[in-house]
């Protein structure tokens, strides 16, 4: 059984065809912890075989690892089978091992610091970057990346990086987009306050927001899936397990949203868990199918550190789950009554 695609087509020029099943490599850039490159290799490779054709990094990821990982799998591959997507907003610069950024998150990486960066010239220098590190010629999406509160630390300070985008990187994104040196541009988030606001001021494609439409969060849909749908713009659902729980299960120690899940995510998770099972799905099919009943949704991205996470995600992928799970979610009050359930 192969991976289902979903084709996009906002331009009306050929668009862009994702697997369902994506492949988020922010483990790539040894996240939490390092792998070697020959593991490194296998994961891919794995994913390939079982038919994954779309790719999402980031310069953020093992600052600057992930995409240089990606150039030896991608090096035999024909362009035009897969799709790419990176990010832009952060420049690295090269500094001494002990002032490197990201220890403790990344591991055995590159002396590196990261510098934001959303206006024109920040975007146009990233890009060359990441088409050196990756080692091909053309990108097809770029993401301003991190455009959050989680990430920026007040909304004044975020308004100021969305300002900062829209008055020079945002020029940048459409001026590579008219020359076809990308085909889609929009942006990777952990909140989907900043893609309604962007949606509002400008001509974006595609936006992956992660963790934000979930089984456990679907606060999404009051106005920003509702928008995106109609503006025929695509969303790429990142972190569908939330951090984990979804995955695991309400049990000790299980993660969400990058920290130890709390009594009530843990309830919750265990009372959907308990209509799954009812069932015989298990909890992480149904996490993982659920975004993808949205029409807007065009691939799921869950991370993957090992050829196990991979196969775990593919089955999830290829999971058949009856009609009557999401029939019992909402009856539950588990889920909103107006998410989008057909498949």
């Amino acid at each position: 059984m192969t991976i289902k695609t979903r084709h996009w087509d906002r331009h009306g020029n050929g668009g862009l065809t994702f697997t369902e099943l994506g492949f988020g490599t922010a483990p790539l850039g040894n996240l939490y912890r390092a792998i070697s490159d020959e593991t490194a290799q296998d994961i891919l490779d794995r994913a390939w075989e079982a038919g994954i054709r779309y790719y999402d990094t980031a310069p953020l990821y093992g600052l600057g690892l992930s995409e240089t990982r990606l150039n030896r799998f991608l090096r035999d591959k024909p362009r035009d089978e897969y799709v790419l997507s990176t990010k832009i907003g952060r420049l690295l610069r090269v500094t001494t091992p002990e002032k490197r950024d990201g220890h403790g998150k990344w591991f055995d990486v590159p002396s590196r610091t990261e510098v934001y960066d959303y206006g024109y010239d920040g975007v146009m220098r990233s890009v060359e970057f990441s088409l050196e590190r990756l080692g091909i010629d053309r990108i097809d999406i770029l993401y301003a990346h991190d455009l959050d509160v989680f990430n920026h630390g007040s909304r004044e300070a975020l308004e100021e990086r969305l300002e900062e985008l829209m008055q020079g990187g945002y020029e940048a994104l459409l001026k590579l987009r008219e020359e076809g040196v990308i085909a889609a541009f929009g942006a990777g988030v952990n909140e989907w306050e900043p893609c309604q606001w962007l949606t509002e001021r400008g001509d974006f494609d595609l936006f992956l927001l992660a963790g934000r439409y979930t089984l456990l969060e679907q606060e999404a849909l009051e106005s920003f899936l509702p928008l995106a749908t109609e503006r025929g713009i695509g969303i790429v659902i990142g972190g569908p397990y939330n951090s984990g729980v979804l995955a695991t299960g309400p049990k000790p120690g299980a993660y969400y949203n990058y920290d130890p899940a709390p009594p009530e995510i843990l309830e919750r998770v265990g009372r959907i868990e308990e209509v799954c099972k009812s069932h015989n799905v298990r909890l992480v099919d149904a996490a993982f199918q659920f975004p993808l009943r949205h029409p807007a949704v065009v691939s799921v991205i869950p991370g993957g550190q090992g050829v196990a996470e991979m196969d775990g995600n593919v089955a999830a992928a290829r999971a058949d789950i009856p009609p009557t799970v999401w029939a019992d979610l909402k009856e539950a009050g588990l889920m909103r009554q107006d998410a989008p359930v057909e498949p």
